[in-house]
């Protein structure tokens, strides 16, 4: 295989796409650089910098100390200094500890200087659960990152926006987060190499129709795009066509693509793996609610998380996290909204 290009007569991972993306900004630019915890000898935590240090070095290859203010603080001073770094923080929990460069340096310079400052950075973090790793390293934090003026938030739910959004990211001359959801990292897809844009040529701030539908919206965005297309094709074989809408970018949100599909279909579902109250779904909701009320033929459902830590204990992390069951039950909700749903999603009315 060519270095900076991904082989096309294979299935290729997320995390192999993600590789060739970093790989191929590298190679383009010598002023991108990668830097976290174990990004180097490790491969990083997840394999994604898997073969890099051997190929750039360590000067372009930075493993650093565990304390995430200090090594996203110190890429924030790259960035002001005219460097482009890939800052990985190796979960989404463990950013809280940077949070104070994040939210009060990064995306708050731009302003603070008049505008005589930017700052080029890219952060990189896992998040998500589904993968028996407790309270504290399965959270779904992208609405909150969302909720900060200043940063652009995305979250690439598929292996070809994983190999082209992180490009664009890198020019955006404003802070970028990237999130990556745990349980994506081994899909694979066959995707075209050389296409040289995004999913090819897609703006990074557009949403995308994923599956087309007519009876209902199904809004969802990063790791919960797998199981609401499975939800999908579930209540297709029922007679309900629904159509999924990827958010892709979180902030700014596309409102346009999301509101021209419910207009359409006159209902919605709004899907995240993070809480409920006060969440990303309630901010697609509302968003709906205010332009689309009078497009409505019953109320907006959410599924979210259920609002308790994570538990460590498979079937009750299971039964906390958002499921292409929840996701029908909604659906057929909003298709019949007087009526009750059993808990297996059979509708029944008074």
């Amino acid at each position: 295989m060519v270095a900076g290009r991904i082989a096309t007569d294979r299935m290729v991972t997320y995390r192999e796409a993600m590789r060739a993306a970093i790989r191929e900004a590298m190679q383009a630019d010598d002023r991108v650089f990668l830097m976290g915890e174990d990004v180097g000898r490790y491969g990083g935590a997840f394999g994604v910098s898997l073969g890099l240090l051997e190929e750039f070095g360590p000067e372009r290859i930075r493993d650093t100390p565990l304390s995430e203010a200090a090594f996203v603080g110190a890429g924030i001073g790259a960035a002001l200094a005219g460097m482009r770094p890939i800052v990985e923080v190796m979960t989404v929990n463990f950013s809280l500890l940077a949070l104070d460069q994040i939210l009060n340096t990064a995306a708050s310079l731009h302003h603070m200087s008049g505008g005589q400052l930017s700052v080029p950075i890219v952060i990189r973090m896992t998040t998500g659960g589904g993968r028996q790793l407790a309270a504290q390293h399965s959270h779904s934090l992208e609405g909150f990152f969302a909720h900060i003026p200043g940063l652009r938030v995305i979250a690439p739910a598929t292996v070809a926006d994983a190999r082209w959004m992180l490009a664009p990211a890198l020019a955006d001359p404003d802070p970028v987060v990237i999130f990556e959801h745990g349980s994506l990292y081994n899909a694979s897809e066959e995707i075209t190499e050389g296409s040289g844009a995004v999913e090819p040529c897609r703006a990074i701030d557009e949403a995308v129709v994923r599956r087309p539908g007519d009876d209902v919206t199904i809004v969802t965005q990063g790791g919960c795009l797998p199981m609401c297309l499975q939800a999908a094709q579930d209540l297709q074989s029922a007679g309900v066509s629904a159509e999924v809408v990827d958010l892709r970018t979180l902030r700014p949100l596309d409102d346009a693509t999301v509101l021209a599909s419910v207009r359409r279909t006159h209902r919605a579902v709004v899907v995240d793996e993070g809480w409920r109250t006060m969440g990303l779904t309630a901010e697609v909701a509302a968003r709906i609610a205010e332009a689309c009320f009078f497009d409505l033929d019953a109320p907006v459902q959410r599924v979210a998380s259920a609002e308790v830590p994570f538990p460590y204990a498979g079937h009750l992390e299971r039964a906390a996290m958002p499921s292409a069951e929840a996701v029908i039950r909604a659906a057929r909700s909003a298709m019949d909204p007087g009526a009750a749903l059993a808990p297996d999603g059979t509708v029944h009315r008074g």
